[in-house]
């Protein structure tokens, strides 16, 4: 009635393929989350300080192209340069934007336990939510 099978199971060719390819640990899994996290903050980053330069973003962006590089293995970032014209609905957009990607790289590097990478993280969110409560900049609804 039924017809026996013919193929190896899923698991046994599972089994045998590990040899074919090369695998990656969590922890480099992880590296390279973080890396991309990290690397779109930077572009975030560059992009506000081309609309609103400031010391800190400065900073900052020093800061995070260092993290960067460290867990990319020495590769440097590329770096982004925006001609600086803006309104204040792009760079409270920028801000938010910025916060969410903060956000992201702080629960990756809570989950790697990379402290340095926390810390930094962390701090760019406080920073970015600093800058949507300030009341100079307007904050649209949305």
């Amino acid at each position: 009635m039924y017809e026996p099978i013919r193929t190896k199971s899923v698991h046994t060719m599972a089994d045998t393929a590990d040899a074919d390819f090369p695998h990656r640990s969590r922890e480099e899994e992880l590296d390279i989350q973080l890396a991309g996290h990290l690397a779109a903050l930077l572009t975030v980053t560059d992009e506000l300080r081309a609309l609103a330069p400031s010391a800190d973003l400065d900073t900052a962006a020093q800061r995070l192209a260092g993290q960067v590089t460290r867990l990319r293995g020495g590769v440097t970032p590329v770096r982004a340069t925006t001609a600086a014209r803006g309104s204040e609905p792009r760079i409270t957009a920028l801000h938010r934007r910025a916060h969410a990607l903060a956000g992201r790289a702080l629960v990756v590097a809570a989950s790697r336990a990379d402290t340095a990478a926390a810390i930094l993280s962390a701090e760019r969110m406080d920073a970015h939510s600093a800058a949507l409560a300030d009341p100079r900049e307007p904050i649209t609804t949305g």
